[in-house]
């Protein structure tokens, strides 16, 4: 958060982004006291809430100056976490944002009736702050996250399976809503049309890079930077680029040899797998894609009107792929 308060100069992003925080806990707050503790316990555990900033940053090009921009946020975010209470369940994870998991703590049935909870609120916020075309496109936005996660599970411990299947899971699971997170905060603020599609095309690269960045952070980070364990994903017989690429090249006979043991791989396995990806280059491999998917958002930011915003926007998509190079071991 540190990182991108320094990056997003703007302070009445940051003030508002204190009330989306206040309202995401009145949002989350239930009749029942049980469901509230369950519904609030991973949005206390912090996050970078990089959807709502985006909503607010894209709302600094309409004219209107409301309340609207930070229900936005809020209902992106809400979104967002209610996911991740299923996520948790399907992929079994027992910590999430260095805290334990809902399901963990409680129950994978707790877990899913908080999703469902907070994933109804975020509609409820849609309809009663913003507009019958918002709640449309989050509960679109929500069928394309069910269609990714779905992609993603037909694809499990299956390592032929290419990159362009690989880049649908992550439009549905990632980019869809980061998509959505800066239509939905430029609508609230009555863009105009045409800026609110440059900026909606703009997310979408951008939501697509920081995915293949946080994949690649799964490769290359310890426990402590991404709040889970290293090699999660192979671990579940998730493969993202850098493994499917591995896969296909000199080491690849050995990468299947380690994976043809039942999941969840031994650590022993998942350690020398991230060992062939990072000694062979596979990770550059993946991020030299980020890295033209930048330069393909960056066009989408050439219709923009130039000002503090827009020059946030361009830094943005450095900022996700510098995390990796940051957290590269030495």
């Amino acid at each position: 958060m540190d990182e991108l308060r320094s990056l997003i100069g703007i302070p009445s992003i940051w003030t508002s982004l204190i009330r989306v925080e206040e309202r995401l806990l009145e949002a989350a707050t239930a009749d029942d006291a049980y469901l509230t503790k369950i519904s609030q316990h991973l949005l206390l555990a912090g996050g970078k809430r990089f959807r709502p900033l985006l909503a607010l940053l894209a709302a600094e090009f309409g004219p209107a100056d409301d309340h609207r921009p930070v229900e936005a946020g809020v209902a992106v975010e809400l979104i967002h976490v209610g996911s991740l209470y299923h996520d948790d369940v399907i992929d079994e994870s027992d910590v999430r944002r260095g805290t334990p998991s809902v399901n963990a703590n409680w129950s994978n049935t707790v877990a899913i009736l908080a999703g469902d909870f907070l994933m109804a609120r975020a509609s409820e916020v849609a309809a009663t702050h913003l507009s019958q075309e918002s709640v449309r496109l989050l509960a679109a936005t929500y069928a394309d996250l069910v269609e990714g996660q779905t992609k993603e599970l037909q694809l499990e411990g299956n390592l032929d399976h290419s990159i362009d299947e690989y880049n649908e899971v992550i439009g549905g699971k990632t980019a869809s809503l980061i998509r959505t997170s800066a239509r939905l905060g430029a609508a609230a603020a009555d863009a105009p049309g045409p800026i609110v599609d440059a900026l909606a095309e703009w997310a979408w690269e951008i939501g697509m890079v920081f995915q293949i960045a946080d994949d690649a952070l799964d490769l290359v980070a310890n426990e402590e930077t991404i709040g889970k364990p290293a090699g999660s994903d192979i671990r579940e017989g998730t493969f993202t680029a850098p493994v499917l690429l591995a896969a296909q090249g000199p080491s690849g006979d050995r990468i299947r040899e380690l994976l043809s043991a039942p999941m969840p791989y031994s650590d022993e396995a998942v350690r020398e797998i991230i060992s062939i990806v990072r000694s062979g280059g596979y990770i550059d491999e993946a991020l030299s894609d980020a890295s033209r998917r930048l330069d393909t958002a960056s066009k989408a930011l050439d219709r923009l009107p130039h000002g503090e915003a827009r020059s946030i926007l361009e830094t943005l998509g450095s900022y996700l792929l510098n995390r990796v190079e940051a957290a590269r071991p030495a």
